[in-house]
């Protein structure tokens, strides 16, 4: 984890770094024994399929967990997030393979409220060049 940021340090306009979390399969299995999740469109591709799906895909939550990630990782403290949100737009497609899918985050500081010294962050999340997560913003109470 970085050093915690300072409120004066941020403008509005600062990008955050921007990161790339690669799923795999076997990544789907773990999160879905750790979340008790195991609806069968995350694992089994044959299901997946007979639902409308392209294949597997992963979980929504996990995917907004990573993107949460880069705000918690940017802050320095998982718990100067004081808000988090998004949309799913799109899912993340995990091909049986040995890469699997990626999904890219970057985020940029949209707005600051010198009263409150938080800043939301809005974020954009894609995988396979698409947008996954819409309306992806994080309030952040900074130092």
């Amino acid at each position: 984890m970085t050093a915690r940021i300072s409120y004066d340090e941020v403008e509005i306009g600062t990008e955050l770094p921007v990161r790339t979390f690669p799923v795999t399969r076997a990544d789907l299995v773990r999160y879905a024994g750790a979340s008790g999740d195991f609806n069968p469109i995350h694992w089994n591709e044959k299901f997946a399929k007979e639902v409308g799906l392209p294949d597997v895909i992963a979980h929504g939550m996990f995917t907004m967990a990573e993107a949460a990630r880069v705000v918690t990782d940017w802050a320095g403290d998982p718990g100067a997030v004081a808000e988090y949100g998004v949309r799913f737009t799109r899912p993340v497609v995990v091909p049986n393979d040995d890469e699997g899918a990626v999904i890219e985050v970057g985020g940029k500081v949209a707005a600051k409220d010198d009263e409150r010294r938080t800043v939301r962050v809005d974020l954009v999340v894609k995988s396979a060049g698409q947008k996954v997560l819409g309306m992806s913003r994080a309030v952040v109470r900074l130092a």
